[in-house]
């Protein structure tokens, strides 16, 4: 399969009144490789509150993916369930360690984050913004502050503008942290997905963390919180069914998945597998109103991985069953320079 640029892309979306990008873990990886791909977040983890099991998982099932294996230990809990004389300790050993290692992987991407939105160069923050200017709405699946610092990189008045839907809280005003709620999101841009590290759900709000009113780093608060067993809004269950039942619990999480289900005209996706435990959102384009798919492939088109990525596009158009008709056109995602070539 010969594949477009990101710049014939953008041009042959051009005729739609709306372009939207989903932003996948590729993205992350494209500014910091030796940081964000899954083997690396696994050689920094700490399993050392967990069962030595948990650990030998991995080896088991000869993966560093940490969503891999949270799945295949609940789906393997609930097999457990339905056979007489399974012992119930080692039912609760899987759950245990299933939960745990969701927390591993959150306080894992805390530790080995970049210290400073100064790590990222200003050539790097110019390309990411020249690359997300081309988009009216902005949805991430991605946990890290990359994103975030990028928006944050722009000068008042410069394009892109952004609006992640948090302000300052009507009853403290002086109040370190900065709220969500859904009635003040209506000019909201920029979506969290699957929530985020600054992201912080305390049961009456959804608070984000911000630099500016406290001058501490975002990362050193979020680890901060983490070392007072503080976690943030943060989907890492192992299934997609997993994932949408987490998501419909948090109003935050589900509106952004409304959101996500209204869009239409063309979708850009960048940096992301089409994997199954996303499914709940590879679904909603199927049967939405997006007119025009564009799906970013990294490397040899004809591996096998990118020939997986192909073909569940491909399922998307055959599975759209109502009007608009939706197309898929594959691009180049190393042309995109999302942070700089």
């Amino acid at each position: 399969m010969k594949l477009i640029s990101f710049d014939q892309a953008i041009s042959k979306s051009a005729t739609y009144p709306k372009r939207h990008a989903l932003l996948g873990n590729g993205f992350s990886i494209a500014c910091r490789p030796d940081i964000f791909v899954y083997g690396k977040l696994f050689e920094r983890a700490d399993f050392s509150k967990l069962s030595p099991s948990a650990r030998k998982a991995f080896d088991a099932l000869g993966t560093s993916d940490f969503e891999k294996v949270i799945k295949t230990l609940r789906d393997a809990e609930r097999v457990l369930s339905v056979y007489e004389g399974a012992p119930e300790k080692i039912r609760e050993a899987m759950l245990k360690d299933a939960k745990g290692l969701r927390e591993v992987l959150v306080k894992t991407i805390a530790s080995s984050h970049p210290e400073h939105p100064g790590v990222i160069t200003d050539d790097e923050y110019a390309a990411c913004r020249r690359f997300l200017k081309n988009f009216d709405l902005i949805y991430t699946l991605n946990y890290d502050l990359l994103l975030y610092w990028a928006l944050m990189h722009t000068d008042e008045g410069e394009h892109p503008s952004s609006d992640d839907g948090f302000r300052k809280p009507d009853y403290d005003y002086e109040a370190d942290y900065v709220t969500w709620e859904s009635g003040q999101s209506h000019d909201q841009n920029v979506w969290y997905l699957h929530g985020a590290l600054h992201v912080f759900d305390t049961g009456t709000e959804i608070q984000k963390y911000t630099w500016v009113n406290t001058g501490i780093r975002l990362i050193d608060q979020t680890r901060d919180a983490l070392s007072r067993d503080y976690f943030p809004l943060f989907v890492a269950e192992g299934t997609s069914d997993e994932k949408i039942e987490r998501i419909r619990h948090s109003d935050y999480l589900a509106k952004a998945y409304r959101s996500f289900q209204s869009i239409g005209g063309a979708l850009f996706i960048l940096g992301h597998s089409l994997a199954s435990n996303d499914e709940h959102f590879l679904r909603l384009i199927e049967k939405g109103r997006v007119k025009h798919l564009f799906v970013g492939i990294f490397g040899d088109p004809d591996s096998s991985a990118n020939c997986k990525i192909i073909r569940r596009a491909e399922r998307m158009v055959q599975a759209r069953k109502k009007s608009p008709a939706l197309t898929v056109s594959f691009f180049d995602s190393s042309t995109a320079n999302a942070w700089g070539s």
